[in-house]
């Protein structure tokens, strides 16, 4: 089973103990976020596959990817297959593919297209540096941790094995700090959250997680564990975030460490990202608006964020029946 399709298989588990409430409110946002052209936008600017394969995966985790947001949603994805597209938003919509054929029998990607398939692979490969690793760009002369997780991802998606998978780990053991986390560059001075996720990630989806090897990398997340029940994204930022948040906890998870955070402190940090509570009296009554935003002092939700917000409160949930 492939990493995304695991770990979305997680999330759903743990999404279907949510309150209706919950799942409605979020459910109809995220619908109501889909474009005339069948994908989703950021905040601002157009669609694009990024914002549409978040929003993708919220919608499957919550049982509401269907025929009606699934069909146009593959169309939009066919049509950017043509386009000269970012290496991210390439990469997302290999991941938007997977899950619109995973979650609704959509194909976009046809299994007889292996052309398209081996084109991305090509592009992938003048990314690749000589430490071993992934760069943003195929300028990019050193590897990137989270760059080197979605070709990684990328590569298991279009069923092509990386090339040199040793030199991959040397890269990210690399990366390594002594305090157990994880540089998203050689250049970098500190450990983040999310470069740390992203390491194991990789590690996990190459087949080389040991997780007893990682003492230290859990102890590095559990002190980013702010009081306010998030996590920050790394020792100099005073303040939590929902991206963190949501890495850290599948970091944990895949380390089977996630004893080493409080997890009901950390949903009830997710549950207060939520873009109008269902549980806050303010609402009267009445449904939440759904949504989450990123951080305490964020004002406006989108469905990046509220991916992440719906991937903790999953993940909490699943833990504790799991």
């Amino acid at each position: 089973m492939s990493y995304l399709h695991e770990l979305t298989l997680r999330l759903a588990m743990g999404a279907s103990q949510f309150d209706p409430t919950t799942r409605r409110a979020h459910g109809d946002w995220l619908v109501a976020q889909q474009r005339p052209d069948g994908g989703f936008a950021g905040r601002e600017g157009d669609c694009d596959p990024y914002y549409t394969a978040f929003a993708l995966r919220s919608l499957w985790i919550l049982d509401r990817l269907h025929e009606e947001v699934a069909k146009p949603a593959a169309e939009f994805l066919r049509l950017r297959m043509s386009h000269r597209d970012s290496i991210v938003d390439l990469m997302s919509l290999v991941f938007g593919a997977a899950i619109l054929e995973l979650a609704a029998g959509e194909i976009v990607i046809s299994d007889h297209d292996s052309s398209w398939r081996h084109n991305i692979a090509g592009l992938l490969a003048t990314m690749r540096c000589s430490d071993g690793g992934f760069a943003k760009t195929p300028e990019g002369r050193a590897g990137s941790t989270y760059q080197t997780f979605l070709s990684v991802l990328c590569h298991e998606l279009i069923e092509i094995p990386v090339p040199d998978v040793d030199a991959v780990v040397g890269f990210i053991d690399s990366q390594r700090q002594v305090d157990g986390g994880y540089r998203e560059i050689r250049v970098a001075k500190r450990a983040g959250v999310n470069p740390t996720a992203a390491a194991i990630g990789t590690l996990k989806t190459l087949g080389r997680l040991d997780p007893s090897d990682h003492g230290d990398t859990v102890e590095f997340i559990s002190e980013m564990q702010t009081d306010t029940g998030g996590l920050t994204a790394n020792t100099r930022i005073p303040f939590a975030d929902l991206l963190s948040t949501c890495t850290g906890l599948i970091t944990l998870v895949d380390l089977a460490a996630t004893d080493a955070v409080s997890l009901p402190k950390m949903k009830h940090y997710a549950t207060s990202m939520q873009q109008t509570p269902a549980s806050d009296p303010a609402t009267n009554g009445q449904s939440a608006s759904g949504g989450f935003v990123g951080f305490e002092l964020d004002e406006t939700a989108d469905v990046e964020y509220t991916f992440y917000g719906l991937a903790t409160l999953s993940l909490t949930s699943w833990v504790q029946t799991a």
